[in-house]
C-alpha cells in the first residue's frame, strides 16, 4: 500500500471520527486523534493529561502557571522558555514525526496545515445537518436538545478559534480541503466508500 496521509477535518457530531477509523482500515493505516496527545506529552515531557485539557482550544495558556505540577514531567518547565505555541508546535512535531513512518488517518489538530508540505496528502471536511449532528450529542452525550445544541456551539467555537489563529485559513471553508461530504445525506458507511473512492482516484491506487 503507497504512503498516504489522510487528515479529516468536522463538525461535532458528523462522525468524522467514525469515518477516520474507517479510513484507517481501509488504507491499513495508523489511526490518530486523541492519540496524538500521547504521543506530544511523550516528546514534550508533560503529562498527557494537560494536552487533553487544553485541547483544540485557543488561549489556553493563560491558565498556565496556576496548574500543579503534577503536569510537569519532574516538576519543572520544558527548557524554560515555555508559550503558547510551544504547546501547538510539541504536537505539530509529535504528527510529522509520526506521518512519516507511515500511512496515517490524522483526525483534526490542524494536520492539514502541519503536514501542508507532507506529498501523498488529502483534506476531507466531514460535515451534517445540524438536525443529525444534535440528534447524535443527545445520545451520547446525554443531553436534552437545547442543551446539545449550546455544547455543539460552544465546541465548535474554541475548535474554529483554534484552526484559524494557527493555519491562517478558516475553519470548514470548502477552500481549505480537498473534499466536502455531508455525512448526513448518505450516512457514515457509504460517505466513507466516497472518500475512499476519492482518495483512490487521486492517487491511483
Amino acid at each position: 500500500m503507497r504512503h498516504i496521509i489522510i487528515n479529516v477535518g468536522r463538525q461535532l457530531g458528523s462522525g468524522g471520527h467514525d469515518i477516520g477509523r474507517m479510513l484507517a482500515l481501509d488504507f491499513q493505516a495508523k489511526y490518530y486523534d486523541k492519540e496524538i496527545m500521547n504521543l506530544a506529552a511523550k516528546e514534550s515531557g508533560f503529562c498527557e493529561k494537560f494536552f487533553e485539557q487544553n485541547d483544540e482550544k485557543k488561549g489556553f495558556f493563560k491558565g498556565l502557571f496556576n496548574m500543579q505540577t503534577s503536569h510537569i514531567s519532574g516538576g519543572s518547565m520544558y527548557k524554560t522558555n515555555f508559550s503558547q505555541e510551544s504547546l501547538f508546535q510539541f504536537q505539530s512535531d509529535a504528527i510529522q514525526k509520526a506521518a512519516k513512518e507511515g500511512s496515517c488517518v490524522f483526525v483534526g489538530r490542524c494536520a492539514d496545515y502541519v503536514l501542508r508540505d507532507f506529498p501523498n496528502t488529502v483534506n476531507v471536511f466531514i460535515t451534517a445537518s445540524m438536525k443529525y449532528r444534535i440528534e447524535q450529542i443527545m445520545n451520547k452525550q446525554h443531553l436534552d436538545h437545547d442543551a446539545a445544541r449550546k455544547f455543539i456551539e460552544q465546541k465548535e467555537s474554541d475548535r474554529a478559534a483554534y484552526y484559524n489563529y494557527y493555519t491562517g485559513k478558516k475553519w470548514g471553508a470548502a477552500e481549505s480541503y480537498d473534499l466536502c461530504i455531508d455525512s448526513s445525506v448518505l450516512g457514515l458507511v457509504e460517505s466513507e466508500k466516497i472518500i475512499a473512492a476519492f482518495i483512490r482516484k487521486r492517487f491511483q491506487i
